[in-house]
């Protein structure tokens, strides 16, 4: 039996963002009781976000347009996207602020909470990572990644991305969902230098020294894959590092649909997790973590069971982010 095969059900969050006065309204109806999680989870639905520990859910913004909600170390504020800009605001949904006009994709916060990085194009007309103040006004991003980039000038803004409408592994391929590490010290992110020899890659950058390890690689080299790996995740104390891969093999027997993999830092060894069609995981301490699912033919959150693989819905959609207070 295949990994996927082997895995019941665990937990869910659905999510969608837009700016907009914070609303309290009853969640979507569960056939099953909806499991309590010990901190909010923020998630988008139809283009607005959400948040929810339990049965009952706040949307924090209204009008559409929002997307990849990422709370604060602090637990106080959100960064998220709107219509493909970098935006942050308060958890209720007030305080609502752009930081810069640049095409972004998804943020991360710095352990401090003064700074957040997202990915745009980079000098080398490749996704790159920068970084921007998240309190100063009129504050402009530092290209951080490629490390040869840094203190060049910004290139031209790229035209924010239209919807893709394909498959799954279409609508994921490109995602440029960047990670900050919860220690400050590195980030992770899709491409990097692997791509001067893999077809797609994800790398792990040490911001002091600029320099980057290839985590996940598909095609070139010697490698008879395709695929990508996208959308990373930290562990709270860092020792493990999550993203959503697909992978098309040499031979049907190596294919692999949309699933999680967790990569440990310390040895490199990787696991699968959940089901599937499982992606965009977020950790939610060390027994759990929330992920995007299929529920009921649609995009559901998720509790997974990290150790049982047990997976059970919370809320209908998507993009989930967990809350963590200090």
């Amino acid at each position: 039996m295949s990994v996927f095969g082997r895995v019941t059900g665990n937990l869910m969050v659905a999510a969608a963002g837009i700016a907009g006065v914070a609303v309290t309204a009853p969640a979507p109806a569960v056939a099953a009781s909806v499991p309590s999680t010990p901190s909010l989870v923020a998630y988008v639905r139809s283009g607005d976000v959400y948040v929810s520990k339990g049965a009952a859910e706040t949307r924090v913004t209204t009008g559409g347009g929002w997307a990849r909600p990422r709370w604060s170390p602090d637990g106080r504020s959100i960064a998220l996207l709107r219509n493909g800009q970098l935006w942050t605001m308060k958890a209720d949904g007030s305080a609502k602020r752009r930081l810069s006009t640049r095409t972004a994709s998804g943020p991360s916060w710095s352990a401090d909470g003064k700074s957040i990085a997202f990915a745009s194009l980079s000098c080398s007309g490749g996704p790159g990572v920068y970084t921007i103040s998240a309190t100063a006004l009129n504050a402009v991003p530092e290209a951080v990644f490629p490390s040869y980039c840094r203190g060049e000038e910004l290139p031209a803004e790229p035209a924010a991305k239209t919807a893709d409408t394909g498959s799954l592994s279409d609508r994921l391929r490109y995602d440029d969902a960047v990670a900050w590490s919860p220690d400050g010290t590195k980030v992770a992110f899709r491409g990097g230098e692997c791509e001067s020899v893999y077809d797609a890659c994800l790398s792990v950058g040490t911001l002091a020294t600029g320099g980057e390890k290839t985590v996940a690689a598909y095609g070139g080299g010697s490698r008879q894959t395709s695929g990508f790996a996208v959308v990373p995740s930290w562990s709270a104390d860092g020792s493990k590092l999550a993203w959503t891969a697909y992978q098309t093999g040499e031979t049907a027997a190596d294919d692999l649909p949309v699933h999680v993999e967790e990569y440990n830092t310390a040895t490199g060894a990787k696991r699968t997790l959940g089901a599937g069609q499982d992606r965009e995981l977020a950790y939610v301490d060390s027994t759990r973590a929330v992920v995007t699912g299929t529920h009921k033919s649609g995009s559901w959150v998720m509790v997974v069971n990290l150790a049982l693989g047990a997976r059970t819905p919370f809320h209908q959609d998507s993009q989930p982010s967990v809350q963590r207070k200090r």
